[in-house]
């Protein structure tokens, strides 16, 4: 294990039109002691010619490719496996980081000793354009997240020295919800650095409607199947409690975003 290293961990699915902007948001940042492992789905487009082109040029990329299509949990796990740094920090293939992301974040987890941190994000369109400003709790536990999930998968990162690896279960959906709530068994709390060190992407398609709509299965599957809950308590879970909270977090983000375009009116795009 490299104590000073961090290992980014980066499915890739067909994702050709933004992991270039992904790596170079990783390869400008200001903590220079990280390895990214990106493994392939088996992409259908030229992402792997675009990840080899950074590799060659830079061997901190490195370019992982499954033997058939299995879902972003298999891809991520793939890179897990792989990895030699003590901190394991997540980074979808669409996302970016501010350029001191990894930087805070070493800070943050060394200095409260804590084993399992995320950050707030910004939220942006495919245009690059800032959309949204997801301002996340201070603290989260076990609990809480399995009522509602505030941690972003791009803005984690939890310590193997102190809780050792931990992987995603083979799942096709909510995988990172689930492997949260295995950490938060171990470490009881996931804290969040209160600044956006994060920038998610979002996809304004009229896709996303059919994606809302499959949300209430995904997650009573979660509660029947990975919590142990029986079918109709799992359903009762998320129509009274999980979902009511869910759209309590939604109104928050909104006030949030505004507050921060007062605040940030410079920020329009990126």
């Amino acid at each position: 294990m490299n104590e000073k290293l961090v290992s980014i961990i980066t499915p890739c699915y067909n994702c050709s039109k933004f992991i270039g902007q992904m790596i170079e948001s990783v390869q400008a940042q200001t903590y220079t002691n990280w390895e990214l492992l990106i493994t392939d789905d088996c992409s259908t487009d030229n992402s792997r010619e675009i990840v080899e082109g950074y590799a060659k040029i830079d061997p901190r990329v490195k370019y992982f490719k499954l033997e058939q299509n299995s879902g972003a949990g298999i891809a991520r796990n793939n890179s897990i496996k792989e990895a030699l740094g003590r901190y394991i920090a997540f980074l979808d293939s669409d996302d970016l980081w501010a350029k001191n992301k990894l930087e805070r974040q070493i800070d943050f987890i060394q200095k409260n000793e804590y084993k399992f941190i995320f950050c707030q994000a910004i939220v942006i369109d495919t245009d690059d354009n800032i959309v949204g400003y997801n301002k996340r709790k201070p603290k989260v536990s076990l609990f809480s997240t399995k009522v509602i999930n505030y941690i972003g998968t791009s803005g984690v990162m939890y310590d193997t020295k102190e809780i050792g690896k931990f992987y995603m279960k083979p799942i096709r959906r909510r995988q990172d919800w689930v492997l949260w709530m295995d950490i938060l068994k171990v470490t009881k709390y996931a804290y969040c650095q209160q600044e956006p060190l994060g920038i998610v992407r979002t996809n304004n398609t009229a896709s996303l409607s059919g994606k809302k709509s499959k949300l209430p299965a995904y997650h009573i599957e979660v509660y029947n199947k990975y919590l142990g809950y029986p079918k109709p308590l799992a359903v009762l879970f998320f129509y009274c409690i999980s979902l009511p909270c869910f759209l309590v977090k939604k109104l928050r983000y909104k006030f949030e975003y505004k507050k921060y375009r007062t605040e940030h009116p410079e920020k329009f795009h990126l």
